[in-house]
């Protein structure tokens, strides 16, 4: 029988691993919760993807939180400020962890675990960040950090019995090796993520969606994710052209088309389908620069004409063209170089 029973976060990186196996070696019942969000960087798969395969090796149920939205939210006005970024770190782990809350509640769970480290990120693993986050959460006391607990006064759980203490850790800093000599005692293997990564701490990126941010007052999550991928141009009037590299992110625009006001390819030559974000229409000079740019990285690059087909997403019109690739090479060595987003 369980001792206890305990909501887990789980992003299916190193830390929070361990922290679940810990838990599940003492008897506690562990339901596993992991966040959605368009902005981290761990795997090609997603870290829902490596939250699904780390909950069934470790034999817990799993629940996955889109927190998108609330998220975005908190990187327009996040209460305890950014990062080097636009990470609100605190903000996004108060996030998480109310909505841990609720499900702890909902589920009948008494308390709380995470991988955290105190020490190993700057911003939310700070000991007064802790302990804002856990007080703005209304989890006070109920936050068990099993990799780090020893540098913490002890939790409800520990101090009810449910939790044995003495098996609880002391490890601090940003170093892996003693969690990464514990997974392989524990036969924990094959974890990808174990430093984690967050988009919204890349300056490229944190720079395109300043500027996303600043110029859609409406902005939404597809138009967000279609600033994870591509050549970034803005055109001679301002507006934002994107040119996928690469077949998969050909799809990616394609699949988000709605986000866009135009979609630009060429009729008979293979190369990207390029997209214009604006606010409004699209105006001339960006469907003329986008078709030229479209036509430059295609495979055509070598012919004097190609020819492109516009069309808006909603099916409202249609236009067919000629662009020159020679002219596209110029325009992209020109776009580049003015200051913003680049690609």
């Amino acid at each position: 029988m369980a001792r206890g029973k305990a909501v887990a976060l789980l992003s299916g990186g190193l830390d929070s691993r361990l922290a679940v196996k810990m838990m599940v070696d003492q008897d506690i019942e562990v339901t596993a919760i992991n966040f959605v969000t368009p902005f981290c960087t761990c795997t090609s798969q997603g870290c829902r993807s490596e939250a699904r395969s780390a909950a069934a090796l470790l034999g817990v149920p799993l629940k996955v939180v889109n927190n998108s939205h609330a998220l975005l939210e908190a990187v327009r006005r996040p209460k305890y400020g950014h990062g080097r970024g636009l990470n609100p770190c605190l903000d996004c782990r108060i996030l998480s962890f109310r909505k841990a809350a609720q499900h702890m509640e909902e589920i009948g769970a008494t308390f709380i675990v995470t991988g955290e480290v105190v020490g190993q990120r700057p911003m939310s693993q700070r000991r007064n960040a802790m302990d804002i986050i856990e007080a703005e959460s209304g989890l006070t006391g109920k936050v068990l950090r099993p990799l780090s607990a020893q540098h913490f006064p002890p939790t409800e759980p520990e101090i009810q019995g449910i939790v044995d203490r003495e098996k609880l850790l002391s490890l601090s800093g940003r170093g892996r090796k003693e969690q990464m000599a514990m997974a392989r005692d524990m036969g924990i293997n094959d974890y990808p993520c174990p430093a984690g990564g967050c988009l919204l701490t890349d300056p490229g990126f944190a720079s395109r969606l300043s500027e996303l941010l600043e110029e859609f007052p409406d902005v939404t999550m597809p138009q967000v994710t279609l600033l994870k991928a591509g050549r970034h141009f803005r055109s001679s009037t301002g507006q934002w052209v994107i040119v996928p590299r690469d077949d998969l992110e050909n799809r990616r625009l394609l699949n988000l088309s709605h986000a866009l006001v135009a979609v630009v390819e060429a009729v008979d030559a293979v190369g990207p389908v390029a997209g214009v974000m604006a606010l409004g229409e699209v105006d001339d000079t960006t469907l003329g620069e986008a078709a030229a740019l479209v036509a430059r990285y295609g495979q055509s690059r070598e012919s004097d004409r190609v020819l492109v087909r516009a069309w808006a997403p909603d099916g409202s019109w249609e236009r067919h063209f000629e662009a020159a690739p020679a002219h596209g090479a110029r325009l992209a060595e020109e776009l580049l170089k003015k200051v913003g987003i680049g690609s």
